[in-house]
């Protein structure tokens, strides 16, 4: 293997002009010398393994995400057909375990954080008018420490001799993710999977790094931090939280690597603490969701006023409350614990700021209604996909708080009203704010426009389906009907075979957006204006656009096709007055 890496270091170094299209070299400041002069980027597979322009790797994580999402849906769906049925018909429990665990961390890890780096890397630099990012190699190496990790998270799946997927569940909860106790839990595939989880760590670690030097250093003289845009803002603070979470997660994943494979005894039974396991991953497990949900809120914050024909209501309350979230998230971890056994006044303070971290989640709630009261309302796919996140963010909100009492999550702890709050936040907000972020930056990196009634169909779809399916979870959870099992009482049948029937639902909508994302983005109609939102009428044009009109015309005057413009400069100077 190291003779193959150096094998294509060189081959890389032999090729012609492959950094040509750099426009600063080590990513300097913004009109710094040192840029490289070549006109044009390298074509075809070249560009892409070459590139450092994060226009491309931000195109690049979006393909990566999209094939994550894909994969993960994939098991899901597989699952709930089986969960049709109280008894086992179709795989086995084995099997469904593996499913089970991969699903989680696909869509966590494979999926979530990169699909926002992808909106981040094409969108930051342009929006605080920089050059590139503060580290282009740096960043382009971030995004290709991705496939292997996917590799080895799903190498078990590979026909691969004594190879097993692992079978731990996303939480890898120990003993059992130590390999104590009968079953699989020894096979290499759990340490293949540890592995690729420690990989994407440090791929969002260097991305992190490399946001906040970017946001901090690479702004242009008009970007202060009165008038640096709302998504930004976002990104800023998930980056902090990356910094201070992902790393401890590393450690947690070296220290269960060493227990399985060198007779450590840090989660061991003799000499260890499996609690200790908990902490670690709930320390880091709590501020990842919040580093899943800031930035699709930032898309929201940024998206929705497009399309109310207003500025965003409280810009600045808006900005507080995303700083008071990512402060208090690493407070609440223990809300994960309290049927552990831990001291009571440990989990009365856990629970005191897992129910204040509700507050800046409703100013923002509050803020984006507002935002929508009495506004020019049009409900393109773009908006819709962001009322359906307010409306689930609402639904979903509300089920976690509960989970915040100590004698409610006493009850419900380890239930299908945990899966249902969770997912009604992972599937109902992330994916519904990706979803409307594709739609409305489409003509941006595509130059085309996608089919607007299969867009609303595809919202339709997914908002019935999410609605479905997570609230009978939610029923399953009251009924008493425990998480993570492959079969189940008969009393239960009935809501199991309703949330098969929602997911089903969501299953479409997906093939729907996939045939109008796809076939949109080779035949859709060309874009020949840089206002495709008309947000010119309402004074709410940004940044992005007024860059992507200038691409148009600097195509025109050239006499050349879009896809021909010259190197990654995408600089624009952002407008004092965007501050939405």
């Amino acid at each position: 293997m190291g003779l193959f890496l150096v094998g294509v270091a060189v081959w890389l170094a032999r090729v012609e002009n492959w950094r040509s299209y750099t426009p600063l070299a080590g990513g300097g400041g913004y009109g710094g010398e040192g840029g490289y002069v070549s006109s044009e980027k390298p074509a075809g597979l070249i560009r892409w393994l070459t590139t450092v322009d994060h226009k491309d790797i931000g195109m690049l994580y979006g393909a990566y995400a999209v094939v994550a999402f894909v994969v993960g849906g994939l098991m899901v769906t597989l699952m709930r057909i089986e969960l049709a049925d109280p008894g086992m018909t179709l795989i086995s429990n084995t099997y469904y375990n593996s499913l089970l665990t991969s699903h989680g961390i696909t869509m966590l890890f494979l999926f979530g954080t990169p699909i926002i780096a992808a909106f981040s890397n094409y969108l930051v630099p342009l929006l605080i008018g920089a050059d590139d990012m503060a580290f282009p190699r740096i960043n382009a190496i971030a995004f290709w420490l991705l496939p292997p990790a996917a590799l080895l998270i799903w190498a078990g799946f590979f026909p691969i001799p004594n190879l097993l997927p692992a079978q731990t569940a996303w939480t890898m909860y120990t003993p059992l993710s130590a390999g104590v106790g009968s079953g699989n839990q020894m096979n290499a595939g759990v340490d293949l999977m540890l592995l690729g989880l420690h990989l994407s760590g440090v791929s969002a670690t260097m991305g992190a790094i490399n946001f906040i030097a970017t946001i901090f250093t690479e702004r242009s003289e008009k970007v202060n931090w009165a008038n640096l845009d709302i998504f930004s803002w976002t990104i800023l603070t998930q980056s902090a939280l990356i910094l201070f979470a992902f790393p401890l997660l590393g450690s947690a994943l070296i220290m269960l690597l060493l227990d399985r494979n060198f007779a450590t005894a840090f989660f061991a039974v003799d000499g260890g603490s499996h609690i200790l396991w908990q902490h670690l991953f709930w320390f880091f497990g709590h501020p990842e969701v919040y580093i899943l949900v800031l930035p699709p809120m930032g898309i929201v914050s940024y998206v929705l006023p497009r399309f109310a024909g207003r500025r965003l209501f409280g810009y600045k309350f808006v900005i507080y409350s995303t700083l008071a979230i990512g402060v208090l998230s690493f407070g609440v971890w223990a809300h994960h614990m309290f049927s552990t056994g831990i001291d009571p006044r440990v989990r009365a303070s856990f629970m005191a700021v897992s129910l204040a971290i509700a507050i800046p989640s409703a100013v923002k709630t509050f803020n984006w209604i507002t935002t929508m009261w009495n506004g020019k309302l049009r409900l393109t796919a773009p908006m819709l996909f962001c009322i359906g996140f307010v409306a689930n963010f609402v639904i979903g909100g509300i089920t976690g708080v509960f989970l915040a009492a100590i004698p409610i999550d006493l009850v419900l702890h380890d239930t299908y009203y945990v899966v249902g709050h969770f997912h009604w936040i992972v599937m109902g907000m992330i994916a519904f704010a990706g979803f409307g972020a594709i739609y409305y930056w489409f003509p941006l990196y595509t130059g085309r426009m996608y089919q607007k009634t299969l867009a609303k169909a595809h919202f339709w779809l997914s908002m019935i389906g999410t609605n479905v399916t997570f609230l009978a979870m939610i029923l399953l959870g009251y009924g008493g009907m425990p998480r993570r099992y492959a079969t189940y009482l008969p009393e239960f049948a009935t809501l199991h075979q309703v949330a098969t029937v929602g997911a089903l639902i969501i299953f479409v909508g997906q093939l729907i957006w996939v045939w109008n994302f796809v076939n949109s983005w080779l035949e859709g109609p060309k874009i020949e204006d840089g206002d495709p939102w008309n947000l010119d009428d309402y004074g709410l044009k940004t940044a992005e656009w007024q860059w992507y009109e200038r691409k148009i015309e600097t195509a025109i005057a050239d006499g050349g096709e879009e896809e021909t413009e010259l190197a990654a400069d995408g600089g624009q100077v952002a407008d004092d007055s965007d501050d939405a």
